[in-house]
């Protein structure tokens, strides 16, 4: 859906953001530094940044009409703590952002994205990232070489009947190459509707 200042709508943002502000609060610093891939419409960032006014948001996104919406609503929201959408594609060489961070946040990223955009997301993370930095994923995930629901399985079919490089990923894979590309697995968060919250530590 989308406002006429610009500001698109996610129904799932509504459904898990909550949630998610949860798990964020007891994994990062309040007052991190963030770079969020993948930012989308921009609701979780706004969302986020709210209630942890202390932090400084940095979104992101490939794509030119999403920054255009997280940019309506950041100024929607008049957040000083949330900083202007920036171009990044993880499998860049250079990821075009400005600093070091506490924290890179990738929510319903990597089964969206072809799987080279998964090992690109750990190899490129490692750089920014401070010495205690995590990297927050959030979605469905197999484990164990199988679904973890009859509905993540059909949204499996979906999400590759729209893209044969998509599909939900292997929790397993997922940290082997996260451990590949030096990180750690520190936690795995089960979330309603049968997703995953997966921190990894540098």
């Amino acid at each position: 859906m989308l406002e006429g200042d610009g500001r698109q709508f996610s129904p799932s943002t509504a459904r898990n953001r909550d949630p998610l502000l949860n798990v964020l609060r007891g994994a990062i610093p309040r007052d991190a530094r963030v770079l969020e891939i993948a930012s989308g419409t921009g609701e979780h960032a706004v969302h986020f940044a709210r209630a942890m006014p202390e932090l400084i948001w940095q979104p992101t996104d490939p794509d030119a009409a999403a920054r255009v919406s997280i940019a309506a609503w950041i100024a929607h929201e008049k957040l000083a703590n949330v900083l202007p959408p920036r171009a990044l594609d993880v499998r860049a060489e250079n990821w075009n952002v400005d600093g070091s961070f506490d924290a890179i946040v990738a929510i319903n990223m990597i089964h969206i994205a072809p799987w080279e955009a998964t090992p690109a997301l750990f190899a490129g993370a490692y750089r920014p990232l401070n010495e205690e930095g995590v990297v927050f994923l959030y979605g469905p995930f197999r484990r164990d070489g199988a679904h973890t629901a009859p509905s993540n399985a059909e949204f499996d079919l979906w999400l590759k009947s729209r893209d044969p490089l998509s599909g939900v990923r292997d929790l397993e894979s997922v940290v082997k190459t996260a451990q590949d590309n030096g990180f750690q697995l520190r936690e795995v968060v089960a979330m309603p509707a049968n997703n995953l919250s997966v921190i990894f530590s540098k």
